[in-house]
């Protein structure tokens, strides 16, 4: 597979995560009013002063409205994104975070209030809500902010001219970088995150205790996903280093006297018993697409592979760095 290729790949599973978000949000943002129709007054309260509700709109344009917005400014982001440069891209995730958070948040505390209520003017009063709402939305960009700052572009690929020497003289320094993803694993995440959400949401809203039992294992299908979906590799002076997931926590490490020796390996998902973080009778795999393994053996443990590419001037280069240091100590 060439690196334009995976490069490709990589950009369309991002788009098609970015999607599931937009839909997973219409999704939450039409879904909670019609779940608890038929417990809401009609009209509904939408808009409060102070303790008391002081406006109303039927529960179809509650429904619309934020949905509508939602889509409006999900398809300006989208644009911006594509028209602008880095910061444009940054900025939309920020903006798309920020919007789905806090529209969803405000949809369920509209509902929540007009849960059961005989008329819009008795709704309950909302004060705490809004603030938690605004706490999460502000949380959920900051957190977008981060992932879109790491899912930049790929470091431009090397030639065979300008590779490092292997045999390193002393006090030369050498930083050998690779990353891989798997889109599957990021939507599967995107979609359990966004199912959890969605429960947190109804139970939030008052709509019964089964939601936040779901909300629970969805959420840990959605980090251990998330977690597996990428993964950043790293061999500098200091050793090998593989950092997991768009945040790059958790991460591994090993020192160069830790390493006996480390090669490239063809791998496939049938050999090491399927996708993401695997344990087989060929050690440790982080198996995110078939094909070029970086392998280490360590001097303590079974073996460490990851699926990256470039692998073999990696392992090269680990060895050549576990050498110095050998002969050095």
């Amino acid at each position: 597979m060439s690196r334009d290729s995976r490069r490709d790949g990589r950009h369309g599973g991002q788009a098609a995560v970015r999607a599931v978000g937009v839909l997973g949000v219409l999704v939450l943002l039409l879904g909670l009013p019609w779940i608890a129709r038929g417990r809401l007054p009609e009209p509904v309260a939408t808009h409060w002063s102070g303790a008391h509700p002081d406006n109303s709109s039927s529960l179809t344009v509650a429904v619309l409205f934020p949905a509508g917005v939602w889509v409006a400014g999900a398809a300006v982001a989208e644009v911006a994104r594509w028209r602008g440069g880095e910061q444009a891209r940054l900025w939309s995730a920020v903006a798309t975070a920020f919007g789905g958070a806090f529209l969803t948040g405000i949809q369920a505390s509209i509902v929540s209030a007009n849960l059961d209520r005989p008329s819009w003017q008795e709704a309950r009063p909302v004060g705490a809500e809004v603030a938690l709402v605004l706490a999460a939305a502000v949380a959920a960009g900051l957190v977008a902010w981060c992932l879109a700052r790491r899912g930049g572009p790929a470091p431009r690929p090397v030639t065979a001219a300008e590779r490092p020497q292997l045999e390193l003289p002393d006090g030369q320094r050498a930083v050998w970088l690779s990353r891989a993803a798997n889109p599957w694993l990021g939507l599967l995440a995107a979609v359990t995150g966004l199912g959890a959400a969605g429960s947190a949401l109804a139970g939030f809203a008052g709509l019964g205790a089964p939601a936040w039992a779901a909300t629970v294992p969805l959420a840990v299908v959605a980090l251990a996903g998330a977690t597996c979906s990428s993964v950043r590799t790293r061999v500098t002076e200091r050793g090998l280093t593989v950092a997991f997931g768009p945040l790059g926590r958790p991460s591994r490490h090993w020192a160069p006297e830790q390493i006996a020796s480390a090669w490239a390996e063809q791998r496939s998902p049938a050999q090491v018993g399927g996708w993401g973080y695997r344990m087989s009778g060929l050690g440790t795999t982080v198996m995110l697409r078939r094909g070029e393994c970086l392998v280490i053996r360590p001097r303590r443990g079974a073996d460490f592979a990851v699926s990256v590419d470039d692998a073999e001037r990696g392992a090269a280069l680990l060895n050549a760095v576990a050498a110095r240091r050998t002969t050095a100590g």
